[in-house]
């Protein structure tokens, strides 16, 4: 099956390249208005934040979910060390309703509707965008409309060939070793980037509360893992191929006088394969078309089978997933102020898995989209209609879960004047329950319905940049008001006893929030300097029974209601500083009692990077080198983003970079 699926993805590809090349006598033409598409599309419609070229790098990062908790209305899950795993919540919607893309195209999990950021290094990244709104480009696919937040991850296009080793040693046996090679010549462009990662991750922990005090180091925390990834470009041609293999431990919750006795809680083995093509062509100057295809094949066992697991349930399951998708999508232009769109998005999924009375599953998921945007006299609006039709397959008496046939809306609306956009912007949207929360054994609920979010939002934001002789200034400021109302939010609760639990339909949620950034950059002769912050603040309440006083209208659980980051990057020749200090207040952990509260923490980082080229000629052909010192969590501090699972407190990174 997985080779059929390789020789049509190799057939599709190789009919783009031919299709590209019948255009080529219109390259030149098509790429200048491709290039005009792209500003169309970045017009400030939606709310939007971006970490792009040197401050990504700047920062203190290793791995996709490092560089978002910098943004506003963001929150980070991590179960610590390098291993945990690490999911992004965007202004209290969810996991599940944040759409992740590479290169315009979804990563998809049907499984859980989650994705594990900490799988995706920032090494081959150009930029990372988080969109509350639609991103709105004249051309994109369904699916884009689909989440109540996007995430957006574009890789480099190289401009010049070039191979680069990376050597890292950290703390707790931690050892990296890193190599990527990219070309660009002929029209072609492309990079290879692999990795190997090996870490014990013991780092050794304080618990503290009223009731105990536990010290010991955390066992089962290591993880070993590969990635290689590669990437081809040319034109509006793009390819990307992945490949993540790992091995981890799961080291399980901080437990009075216990902790140092369970070594093996569980593990996890993971394999990630995904190879994923687009190509997209403007025509007569008004017409541009895209096409979208992607084969995923997932692989995942998780085992608590060991003879130390004595009050655990032993558990040895195999999931294996695989998901093939495609979309054709159609932009027309029949004015320079207006700009029309379609597209229709079709994804097959299939899960199987080795538990005990489980069903193998297939869901199809088709989207159709319709949808235009005006730009007039300093007017910009934007309104879309998506389509949803999921539909999935058993094969035992007891059957699938209903089909589910939704329609939703988006409006957006601008107006510039004197350089301030004034925005608004609505939408609704659903997330549908995952393939766990209709199938899993002893727990999936064939009769959940869509978890619905209605998400309103005003916003401002200003831009300026200043030149005076040799300096430069640049300004970025910008703020958003916002409510979420989301309902029937899907939640497993023991209705059949203490140990039997079951996905249901419950509750009901308002947020209300502000989410504020500003972004200042500074240059003169050899200095630079850039200043970055963001600040959240939100109530989101729990609106479910007006007559259960413990629950009604108190803060949802892990949600904070203020939070703010201040980084600051200071570079002087090829010598840089940054340090960074984020504050997340406190958030409740449970209903059961008041006080069962996380506390509010601080965390700061600094990193230290110095760069050169060689200038002796017996180091050719040795073209760059750079050291790099990274120290996290200055303050040593062990906070929690899940109760008694402490982060790591500080740690070093020294990472030795050679560049031929």
């Amino acid at each position: 099956m997985i080779q059929r699926l390789l020789y049509l993805t190799f057939c599709l590809v190789s009919c783009i390249q031919l299709c590209a090349q019948n255009e080529q006598t219109a390259a030149a033409d098509s790429l200048q208005h491709l290039g005009e598409v792209e500003v169309y599309g970045k017009r400030p419609l939606a709310t939007a934040q971006t970490l792009g070229g040197a401050d990504l790098q700047a920062l203190s990062t290793t791995s996709v979910a490092d560089a978002l908790k910098y943004f506003s209305g963001v929150q980070i899950k991590d179960y610590g060390g390098l291993g945990g795993l690490k999911t992004i919540n965007v202004r209290s919607m969810g996991a599940q309703h944040v759409g992740i893309y590479i290169d315009g195209i979804r990563i998809t999990n049907a499984q859980n509707g989650t994705v594990d950021l900490g799988k995706f290094s920032l090494s081959s990244m150009e930029s990372v965008q988080l969109y509350n709104a639609n991103k709105l480009d004249n051309c994109q696919s369904a699916s884009e409309y689909a989440s109540g937040a996007t995430v957006y991850l574009r890789t480099r296009r190289p401009t010049k060939d070039s191979v680069a080793l990376q050597l890292r040693r950290a703390s707790f046996s931690t050892f990296m070793v890193k190599g990527n090679a990219q070309f660009a010549r002929h029209g072609w462009s492309g990079f290879v980037d692999g990795e190997w990662t090996d870490s014990r991750g013991d780092y050794p922990f304080r618990y503290h509360s009223d009731y105990e005090d536990t010290v010991g180091r955390r066992a089962n925390s290591d993880i070993r893992y590969g990635r290689i990834e590669g990437a081809l470009f040319k034109g509006g041609f793009s390819t990307h191929l992945y490949y993540y293999d790992s091995e981890r431990g799961c080291p399980g919750g901080i437990v009075r006088r216990l902790s140092d006795k369970y070594v093996n809680v569980g593990r996890e083995w993971d394999r990630d394969f995904f190879v994923q093509a687009s190509w997209q062509q403007q025509f007569m100057e008004r017409h541009r078309v895209k096409v979208n295809a992607k084969y995923t094949n997932e692989y995942l066992r998780y085992c608590t089978d060991y003879p130390e697991n004595q009050n655990t349930a032993r558990v040895d399951n195999h999931y294996r997933q695989e998901d093939g998708y495609g979309a054709l999508c159609y932009g027309f232009t029949p004015w320079q102020w207006l700009s029309l769109s379609t597209s229709y998005d079709v994804r097959y999924s299939k899960l199987r898995a080795d538990l005990k009375h489980f069903d193998n599953v297939f869901r199809l998921d088709q989207k159709q989209v319709v949808a235009a945007q005006m730009n007039l006299h300093g007017v910009q609006m934007a309104a879309s209609l998506l389509h949803q039709h999921l539909h999935d397959f058993t094969f035992t008496h007891v059957g699938a879960a209903d089909p589910l046939d939704r329609w939703t809306p988006a409006l957006s609306a601008a107006y510039t004047l004197c350089g301030v956009t004034l925005r608004a912007w609505y939408k609704k949207i659903f997330r549908a329950p995952t393939l766990n929360d209709l199938y899993y054994t002893q727990v999936g609920n064939r009769n959940l319905k869509p978890e619905y979010t209605k998400q309103w939002n005003i916003g401002a934001e200003w831009h300026q940049t200043f030149s005076a002789r040799r300096s430069t200034y640049s300004v970025d400021l910008q703020a958003d008001v916002y409510q979420n109302k989301i309902e029937n939010r899907i939640v497993c609760l023991p209705l059949k006893g203490t140990y039997t639990w079951t996905m249901m339909n419950y509750g009901y949620t308002s947020c209300r929030g502000l989410n504020a950034t500003a972004k200042g950059h500074y240059a003169q002769g050899p200095w630079t300097c850039s200043l970055l912050t963001s600040l959240t603040w939100q109530r989101d309440l729990n609106r479910t029974d007006p007559d259960d006083a413990d629950t009604y209208d108190k803060p949802i659980c892990y949600s904070p209601e203020l939070s703010y980051t201040l980084t600051g990057i200071v570079g002087w020749r090829t010598l840089q500083l940054t340090a960074s200090f984020m504050h997340v207040g406190e958030r409740m952990w449970s209903y059961a009692d008041p006080e069962d509260i996380l506390e509010p923490y601080n965390n700061v980082d600094m990193k230290l990077t110095y760069s050169l080229a060689p200038l002796s000629r017996r180091l050719k052909p040795l073209t760059s080198a750079g050291l790099c010192l990274e120290v996290c969590d200055v303050l040593d501090k062990q906070y929690e983003h899940i109760p008694r699972y402490p982060m790591p407190g500080r740690n070093y990174r020294l990472t030795l970079t050679l560049g031929l």
